[in-house]
């Protein structure tokens, strides 16, 4: 379909296409199979300016609009979500500084996150706060011009490359989710040190670490925004960060798809292609058009959210539920129209199957997508 996208958007899309067709493609084997970390690639999407794409322009950006981004996110997710995700996750980090920092934050961190020149990652999960949010443990106490942090993160993308983090941490544990604050810590700080790399059932080029805080102290200045308003930046991020976890999704489904025509055509059983099946035929036609429509909306969603309009929670959630839901879907299919072959790593459907599976669980599982659309609905009737 035309989504009759502008000269520089169609140019978004080519630059991460390209990338994803000639850095990305052939070493995503490798790069699964070893767990390593795609250095190279990602200083080949800074340098063609694709950070920059979240980020403002008076901050050294291209604009800062998420329907670019999900552009961008959708092409290099059909080379290898693994290395997608290692994108994304840097403008997860430093979103909350986008959203919620002071003038100076912005101009101290944007404009070497906004060149790739820095990475950032996003630190809001913890061993007993994974949905619920509200329930983390990590402390920040303020001791004279200096917070003290000690806890401890969990599954954090881009743990241990990134160079800034955006951290949430209670300052007032008897307020609950009210108590929480977001800090902004750089990698090197005293007292911050990172714990294990997860091994990962799919995207393992990107790397998931612990993030552990011992009295680690930051300076005053490093708030973002006020004392108890953590909860409310997280929340303000994740839903615009969301429409690109699904375009995430629709770019590995589409990868899934593309590589079923291709063998469909080429397989051959009693005598004929497959793709001569109608029952393969029909398997195709349902992929495309979940595709298609899981697109859609992921873009009306990112275009909604760059509109400005203030009720963008269920649309972003919705984007990401339904994507998400397609591209597992789809990658299994692609799997099974493969056959014998599918299962087999030398063929890259099995990968990509692996891979879509975290797009229905991180950034908050798809049954607390559904909870914030429900929420959305029977508040509005």
């Amino acid at each position: 379909m035309d989504y009759f996208l502008s000269d520089e958007q169609k140019m978004i899309v080519d630059i991460a296409r390209k990338i994803a067709q000639e850095k990305i493609v052939p070493v995503r084997k490798e790069l699964d199979e070893k767990e390593e970390f795609p250095h190279e690639i990602i200083k080949e999407i800074a340098r063609a300016d694709l950070f920059a794409l979240f980020v403002p322009e008076e901050y050294g950006g291209l604009g800062g609009r998420i329907f670019d981004v999900c552009l961008a996110v959708e092409e290099l997710s059909k080379g290898c979500l693994g290395v997608a995700t290692s994108y994304a996750a840097s403008g997860l980090g430093f979103l909350p500084i986008i959203i919620s920092g002071s003038e100076e934050q912005k101009k101290k961190y944007l404009s070497d996150l906004a060149s790739g020149k820095k990475l950032a990652a996003f630190g809001l999960t913890e061993p007993d706060a994974g949905s619920d949010a509200s329930a983390i443990r990590t402390s920040a106490v303020l001791d004279g011009d200096e917070y003290v942090l000690n806890g401890t993160k969990q599954w954090i993308s881009n743990g241990g490359e990134a160079d800034i983090y955006t951290i949430f941490a209670m300052t007032d544990k008897t307020k609950g989710a009210r108590g929480a604050s977001t800090f902004i810590v750089e990698k090197g700080t005293p007292g911050f040190s990172f714990g294990k790399k997860e091994e990962k059932l799919g995207i393992r080029a990107s790397v998931t670490r612990e993030l552990i805080f011992e009295n680690c102290r930051i300076p005053r200045e490093n708030l973002i925004s006020r004392e108890g308003m953590g909860f409310i930046i997280a929340m303000r991020t994740l839903d615009k960060a969301r429409p690109a976890v699904g375009a995430q999704a629709v770019g590995v489904a589409q990868a899934a798809l593309d590589e079923s025509i291709k063998f469909a055509k080429t397989r051959h059983q009693f005598g004929v292609s497959i793709s001569s099946f109608q029952s393969i035929q029909h398997m195709l036609a349902d992929m495309a058009t979940q595709i298609e429509a899981a697109r859609a909306l992921v873009y009306a969603a990112a275009k909604m959210i760059d509109s400005g309009a203030k009720e963008i929670s269920a649309a972003s959630s919705m984007a990401k539920l339904f994507a998400s839901d397609v591209a597992m879907k789809v990658t299994i299919d692609a799997v099974q129209i493969f056959g014998g072959y599918g299962y087999m790593r030398e063929y890259p459907v099995e990968k990509m199957m692996r891979d879509a599976k975290i797009t229905q669980i991180y950034e908050g599982t798809n049954q607390i997508q559904r909870n914030i659309i429900a929420s959305h609905l029977l508040k509005s009737a």
